[in-house]
């Protein structure tokens, strides 16, 4: 299976490695996205990462995404506030993986509230970097690549 994936990473994440590295971790979102770029090279899949910290620009992200076969966001603090990002990422026909570093339902309870549960296919969070490898592992199993995939 070969195709583009979009990864989304929402307010805040340009600052991964300097921000609270105890809950975190230290690795910068650059390093994430490097290493989770080469391991979707390795599965056949090109990554596209957008971040930004603007609600309206992620939303413009997933409209525009109509070469992509699969998405994984990490909306951060937008997890908990945005219906208008739910409705964008509702439109998008592939599989949607959310993902946190950190364990959202182990947090603040506002935290505990995820307006993106009800359209995307799963979420994979409280691995710290490992949630991102898991959501790739999933989107390739939902796009029918590799043992256990949907339709396999």
């Amino acid at each position: 299976m070969s195709g583009v994936i979009l990864v989304l990473s929402g307010p805040n994440l340009d600052q991964l490695g300097r921000r609270d590295p105890a809950l975190y971790g230290t690795a910068t979102l650059d390093e994430h996205v490097a290493r989770l770029s080469a391991a979707a090279r390795s599965r056949g899949y090109t990554l596209r990462h957008v971040q930004s910290n603007f609600e309206g620009e992620l939303i413009e992200a997933v409209r525009d995404a109509t070469d992509c076969a699969a998405l994984i966001v990490n909306a951060g603090a937008l997890t908990h506030t945005s219906w208008a990002l739910a409705d964008a990422l509702a439109t998008f026909p592939g599989p949607r993986v959310e993902v946190h570093l950190s364990n959202p339902a182990a947090r603040e309870p506002f935290r505990h509230v995820t307006t993106l549960a009800g359209v995307v296919e799963g979420s994979i969070a409280g691995f710290g970097a490992l949630s991102y490898d898991l959501a790739l592992e999933a989107v390739g199993r939902l796009l029918g690549d590799g043992p256990g995939a949907a339709g396999s």
